[in-house]
């Protein structure tokens, strides 16, 4: 059975986009600890068009964090459809890992967003606040 592709954002406005958000809820991946808690990222746009990207997770009772670049995987087509890449171990910056990040849905206001990828093995829950009013309905693509 064919799985349809999911639907992804189309016009993101990455200046709007940049900045800290907070992870509500994940479907857990292995590049994340299994105790972390109050884990947040922070975008930031470089002038070549690339994104810094700073996780940060609390685990064990101890800050960590990874920094990677995002950036658009088809530089002309309007969806929201990156990549982003790591370097792992962060200590070690020999192996890159790139993943895909598709952002399926975002609020007007650029406060909530859905953030998935193709394989459907991983996906976010991304707020400006450390928490999500209950009366939100993030949408996600089909």
């Amino acid at each position: 059975m064919a799985t349809k592709e999911m639907e992804v954002v189309k016009g993101l406005d990455l200046q709007k986009y940049m900045g800290r958000w907070y992870e509500i809820a994940s479907v857990p991946s292995r590049f994340q600890p299994k105790d972390g808690v109050n884990t947040r990222v922070t975008y930031t746009l470089r002038d070549d068009g690339t994104v810094h990207v700073f996780n940060e997770t609390f685990s064990g009772g101890k800050k960590g964090g990874i920094e990677g670049t995002a950036y658009k995987a088809d530089p002309s087509s309007d969806e929201a459809k990156l990549k982003v890449k790591f370097y792992v171990p962060p200590f070690l910056p020999i192996i890159p890992v790139v993943g895909d990040y598709w952002v399926l849905y975002i609020d007007d206001d650029y406060q909530y967003a859905l953030i998935g990828q193709p394989s459907r093995n991983y996906l976010w829950i991304l707020c400006r606040q450390t928490q999500m009013d209950e009366g939100i309905d993030i949408q996600s693509a089909s």
